[in-house]
């Protein structure tokens, strides 16, 4: 049989304790912002944009030659090219990118 403690109501509540109730824990400190700039060297990253960028300098010099009916096409292709590549490897990006 356990053996009972009383306590009165007004030493409860008015007898400062002595030792801590709660246990100190180990804290896991983490870094939230793990970032090196060799996460840039992704190969898929680096292969859009050399696509992105062999585009502009064939369109660049084809304006330079004087074809300019063809480097018009490549610009209208363009216009909408870019933008979906940019949002696009921005996103393949942070999906990849470990937290």
């Amino acid at each position: 049989m356990r053996k009972t403690q009383w306590f009165s109501f007004r030493n409860l509540f008015h007898k400062p304790s002595l030792t801590s109730s709660m246990k100190p824990r180990p804290v896991n400190a983490y870094s939230f912002v793990p970032f090196s700039p060799f996460v840039m060297l992704d190969p898929t990253i680096l292969t859009i944009g050399g696509i992105v960028l062999a585009v502009a300098l064939i369109e660049w010099l084809l304006d330079r030659w004087g074809v300019m009916d063809l480097a018009d096409q490549f610009e209208k292709v363009m216009r909408f090219i870019l933008p979906v590549t940019f949002y696009g490897a921005l996103f393949y990006f942070f999906a990849t990118f470990m937290f």
